[in-house]
């Protein structure tokens, strides 16, 4: 019975399996989840708050079911989730060399598709839905945006190939992008001296 017990959480990581939290195994990283509100008064680096960390699934939860929606921020402000002691910007070290799967939403996906990429994305992390390639993930960023949200994956190194075209096409089919909808990766160098609107992708999915 304790086996199937831990099989179904597995399987099924919902607030309503909350009752075995205590046969259930602590996640592998320890995670943090950060908010950015853009006031023009203050630095970048001053808008950016920790909200908390956690290291189990059923904390996870919890802190998830109280927060606001993604869908319900106000234009400008993001949620990152990285692991603890990866900073979600450019300049740590962890992310400098490295870049993102970006995934670009319409106005009109705000309703129907936001809410449900983001969680999917934060599952992938906290369950290490990456396989082997899960310790190149750094972190996920959510931008709520006038024009269009955005939703990325960042990862540690652009030129690691293999774990970056493995983490892009279990992201794509996780999230259930159509195979003809392409999503793109960029390096955050690129991104940080772009000249243009776009930043040319490395890898496509």
């Amino acid at each position: 019975k304790l086996k199937c017990c831990i099989q179904l959480i597995e399987q099924f990581p919902h607030p309503k399996w909350l009752p075995f939290k205590n046969i259930y195994h602590k996640n592998k990283k320890l995670w943090a989840l950060w908010f950015f509100k853009n006031d023009k008064s203050k630095t970048w680096q001053a808008n950016l708050r920790l909200i908390s960390k956690f290291h189990t699934v059923e904390d996870f939860w919890a802190l998830y079911n109280h927060i606001q929606l993604s869908s319900n921020l106000m234009s400008g402000c993001d949620y990152s989730l990285f692991k603890d002691g990866i900073e979600p910007m450019w300049e740590d070290e962890r992310n400098r060399r490295g870049g993102r799967w970006l995934i670009t939403l319409s106005k009109q996906q705000r309703k129907t598709d936001l809410d449900r990429f983001w969680l999917e994305t934060l599952l992938c992390l906290v369950g290490e839905g990456f396989d082997d390639y899960s310790d190149d993930v750094c972190g996920a960023v959510i931008n709520v945006r006038a024009k269009g949200d955005k939703i990325a994956i960042w990862t540690t190194d652009y030129e690691n190939r293999e774990a970056i075209t493995h983490i892009g096409r279990v992201y794509k089919e996780r999230l259930g992008v159509p195979p003809k909808v392409i999503i793109g990766y960029q390096s955050h160098a690129d991104t940080a001296t772009k000249s243009s609107s776009t930043t040319k992708n490395k890898f496509v999915a």
